[in-house]
């Protein structure tokens, strides 16, 4: 590890971070955004406005806020949010970061503008997809108050766009970066242009703003795996097996009445997707056939994904203000956040468990685990995998703001949001039979060695027979519309200082409609080379010379086969376009009604004061389903659900002096059942590694919502003027957490083509788990007075988040029995993580040098299929990034950004509590992607 997180503990203490301002909807009403504007003209200005924010909210609030119009300082608002106190990245893949976790909750409620946001027929809103250009502010609020949307266990993400009257008069702000993408070596736009006036009229002020952003990436994901565990015999199998040396023992499975293993020859009396996993020592036994026989564990397959992508996100938002007099305000505005990608994943896959002419492998010391083998007449395929993406999102807005004399303010707001997502998917294998692979699962840092004994045969097109073929799209649509009113009333004396009521009522809607053809073979046999020019695609360079595998081989051409997919249909015997239709697989209508009632007191306890706010919200909710079963001809189930309850909230805030200040915070929120969740459709894969039955998902109906009771208590010293250490500690109790479980089930005429079984281990989400998240956060923000000439304006922001998770996770039999309780990390949820920032803001120079670093964590559980443990786990992520601009004058500057200097790696591996790790248990490591950029901006207010 480059930087371990005691180095930097002392002095990073982390961010309280890049700036920012609280919500109307969430602290105090008074706070208005009017009120709470922060006018920032740097590094420095951006980094202590949060700072403020946070020492006068009621709340506890984190934030970011713009350096100038346009100038987020990041590439997008995830990658920025990164360096908030308490925020994980969760997904750096892509060429950018794309998910966050809040304490390690992936839940956050996602707003614009206060305003709660969804991406198609989800729950959340893709953050990554707001362009940071558009952004004026981002607050997350790790509190809930009664005047806060109920969802979200994580917290609240509120994006704050620009508006016309944040300008006194005419403004323009243009920006163009050029960021090149060293992985893919491409080069790739970044453009954004905004432009706001207001005038005086004689009916009262009217401002007008207009803002737009494109940019455009190319990005390139090289992943090298070692597959899953399997157990084979030794090379001198027990007499009575039934076993030749090094042969692959699969399951016996079990007799359906008394639950026994079935004896048989070569089958083992094992059960895939144990926990832990198969027993490792050395000299571990199974039954086979009777016969208690000695095993190795070895991996099923050795394979290399090369993906290509590409994605466009043009965005906008028109904001129209009109102030008739003095006491109201009306805005109108429009939003939209675009989404256009393409992805070509070049796949490479060879099994490595066939056991012709069987070679002795070699062993890690003291284990049955086996480090490296040669495994002849295997099979492979390559795989060209097409995806196309398009996403559309709309939200249009009206909102009033009346004045109440000088003591309270009205707050009227209705919007109407859309959201489709269109995908298509189209993918062809070509296979054949391999003389040879020598393959080391771990060759050193995790990363497996594999080798053909010829690999230029991967370039062959003429000894690659054209093989399966997968044809599938779907469509989610969604729609809401909502509205808002929330009034209060202020009092400067007395211990009632304000008192706050509003109501909120949405409608929502969903849909998700699919398609899905696939075909085994075509219908006249044929090689890659039979399929014509520009069907076959050759890549190079694969993993930069950072792994020993091939760098090379050959496959059906992605985009060749979305530009010619009926012609490719046509082999296969399929429908074409003209005979394709999707199916629809649920309708969702929602109705949500939230009423609260708040109220703000003042006391003085030894002279100094002490702010009290208590309030509770009701919220009811009424849910009808109609479900479409595809495997059963479109047969509709209708399902109606509802549920209602009270959530109340406290915050108490103590200033024991002017600089040091207690909070503490009670509150409790929800998590609603994704919409995929609560779909009771099959989602099918075939028995692709020859266990006996195949794998599925399917949501289930009846889920409730996740409720959590949070508390938090924090102490805040403001030790200078731009300077402070915060602590925090908070507490999650979490009922009815969502987790899968795993039953078999028999589905005939499933139309499963690769692996064709009608037996499945069919995983649902019940609410079978409660847990406790726990953890404490330290924060510094320090900007020194005393630094002489050059050095002023040289500062730090740090943040060190400590978290500690439990849940209990049911344990079922075959037929989804519960049997047992284990107990579980969250998913998500690192440890330890920290981030630090050195920070300069000195005349015309602005820059940022910051290192986030988190520990590994419990990222998934593996499908129940393999012999290795349930867990798949992420190696620590880091990331160092720069930042610097040159404020050429008052209006231009020049900007230099750089991301991942290091060149981390993501890296995957199998452990279930104290079985497995990253050495013998790894997985697979990505290479991600280190990016330059370099822009011009200009702005004039």
């Amino acid at each position: 590890m480059a930087l371990k997180p005691l180095a930097f503990t002392s002095a990073s203490l982390l961010a309280l971070m890049l700036a920012g301002t609280a919500h109307a909807q969430s602290a105090a009403a008074p706070q208005d955004e009017e009120a709470n504007d922060i006018i920032v003209t740097g590094v420095r200005a951006s980094i202590v406005g949060a700072l403020n924010v946070r020492k006068e909210s009621t709340q506890i609030v984190d934030s970011i806020v713009a350096e100038d119009v346009g100038k987020l300082p990041d590439n997008n608002v995830v990658e920025a949010l990164q360096r908030v106190t308490g925020i994980q990245v969760t997904n750096r893949t892509g060429g950018e970061a794309a998910a966050i976790s809040i304490r390690g909750l992936p839940d956050a409620l996602t707003t614009l503008n206060g305003r709660n946001i969804f991406t198609a027929a989800g729950q959340a809103f893709a953050l990554q997809d707001v362009s940071a250009n558009l952004v004026k502010r981002v607050d997350v609020f790790k509190t809930r108050s009664a005047d806060q949307i109920e969802t979200g266990l994580a917290g609240q993400v509120n994006v704050e766009t620009r508006r016309p009257f944040d300008f006194d008069g005419f403004a323009i702000s243009g920006l163009a970066r050029g960021i090149y993408n060293e992985q893919a070596d491409s080069y790739n736009p970044n453009v954004a242009l905004l432009v706001s006036d207001r005038w005086e009229t004689g009916i009262g002020d009217i401002g007008l703003l207009v803002n737009g952003s494109y940019s455009r990436t190319k990005y390139r994901d090289q992943t090298v795996t070692a597959g899953a565990f399997v157990p084979f015999a030794t090379m001198d199998p027990a007499t009575g097996t039934g076993l030749t040396p090094f042969q692959r023992i699969f399951p016996a499975g079990r007799d359906p009445i008394t639950g026994q293993f079935v004896v048989a020859p070569a089958l083992g009396a094992w059960d895939p997707g144990l926990d832990r996993g198969l027993p490792t020592a050395t000299g571990s036994t199974m039954l086979v056939n009777g016969v208690e026989t000695p095993y190795y564990l070895s991996r099923d397959a050795v394979f290399s994904s090369d993906l290509y992508g590409e994605r466009e996100r043009p965005s906008f938002n028109v904001a129209l203000q009109w102030a008739p007099n003095s006491s109201s305000v009306y805005t109108a505005e429009v939003f939209y956040a675009g989404f256009r990608g393409e992805t070509f994943n070049s796949l490479q896959f060879s099994f490595v468990d066939f056991w012709d002419n069987p070679q002795a492998p070699t062993l890690y010391d003291g284990t049955n685990i086996v480090k490296s083998r040669v495994a002849n007449n295997v099979y492979g395929f390559n795989s060209g995998d097409f995806t196309k993406t398009s996403t559309d999102s709309f939200v249009y807005a009206l909102n009033g703001k009346w004045d109440l004399g000088d003591r309270g303010k009205i707050v009227g707001d209705i919007a109407y949001q859309t959201s489709k997502v269109k995908t298509s998917f189209i993918a062809m294998r070509t296979d054949r039979v391999a003389s040879q692979i020598t393959t080391d699962f771990n060759a050193g840092g995790g990363i497996p060695s594999y080798h053909f004994s010829d690999d230029s045969l991967l370039n062959d097109t003429g000894i690659w027979n054209v093989a399966q073929l997968y044809d599938n799209a779907n469509r989610d649509k969604g729609s809401a519309i909502t509205g808002t009113l929330d009034g209060y009333y202020t009092w400067d004396e007395g211990f009632l200082r304000q008192i706050k009521a509003g109501i909120r009522i949405d409608q929502r809607k969903a849909s998700t409609a699919v398609r899905t053809q696939d075909a085994g073979a075509p219908l006249a046999a044929t090689t890659l080379a039979g399929l014509g020019e520009g069907a076959a695609f050759t890549n190079s360079d694969f993993y930069q010379g950072r792994a020993d595998v091939p760098t090379s081989w050959t496959l059906a051409n992605g985009y060749w086969l979305h530009d010619n997919a009926d012609t490719v249909r046509g082999l296969y015997g399929l429908r074409t376009s003209d005979q394709l239709s999707l199916q629809r697989v649920f309708d969702i209508d929602e109705s949500t009604i939230a009423a609260y009632v708040q109220a703000d007191g003042e006391l003085s306890i030894f002279g100094r004061p002490l702010k009290l706010q208590a309030g509770v919200r009701y919220v009811t909710v009424d849910t009808d389903y109609n479900f479409f079963d595809r495997y059963n001809g479109g047969a509709q189930t209708r399902v109606s659900s509802g549920s209602d309850r009270f959530l109340p909230s406290f915050t108490a805030r103590y200033e024991i002096f002017d600089n040091l200040r207690l909070r503490f915070n009670y509150g409790e929120t929800l998590r609603r059942p994704n919409f995929s969740d609560i779909n009771p459709n099959y989602s099918l894969t075939g028995d692709l590694t020859n266990v006996g039955y195949g794998s599925g998902t399917a949501g289930t109906a009846t889920l409730k919502p996740t409720h959590s009771k949070n508390f938090d208590a924090a102490i805040e010293w403001y030790f200078e003027r731009n300077s402070a250490i915060t602590l925090t500690g908070f507490r999650r109790e979490i009922n009815g957490l969502v987790v899968p479980l795993t039953v078999m089930e028999f589905i005939p005429n499933n139309g499963i083509v690769a692996g064709a079984t009608n037996n499945f281990a069919i995983t649902r989400p019940v609410n079978a788990s409660n847990g406790v998240l726990k953890g404490l956060e330290l924060g510094l923000t320090y900007f020194p007075s005393y630094l002489p000439g050059p050095l002023d304006g040289l500062g730090f922001v740090g943040s060190v988040t400590v978290l500690d998770s439990k849940q209990n996770i049911p344990q079922t039999d075959a037929a989804g029995n519960v049997t047992g309780q284990a107990t579980s990390s969250f998913f998500g949820v690192s440890d330890l993580s920290y981030n630090a920032t050195l920070a300069y803001d000195n005349g015309p120079i602005g820059a940022r040098l910051s290192y986030i670093w988190r520990k590994e964590f419990l990222a998934n559980n593996e499908a129940r299929l393999f012999a290795n443990p349930i867990g798949v786990w992420r190696n620590p992520e880091k990331s160092l990034d720069f930042q610097l601009t040159w404020n050429v004058n008052d209006r231009l500057g020049v900007t230099f950004d750089a991301v991942n200097l290091t060149k981390s790696k993501q890296q995957t591996y199998y452990k279930f509590e104290d079985v497995g790790g990253p050495e013998q248990y790894n997985l697979g490591t990505t290479l991600l992607a280190r990016t330059f950029a370099l822009g011009v901006r200009y702005t004039f207010k």
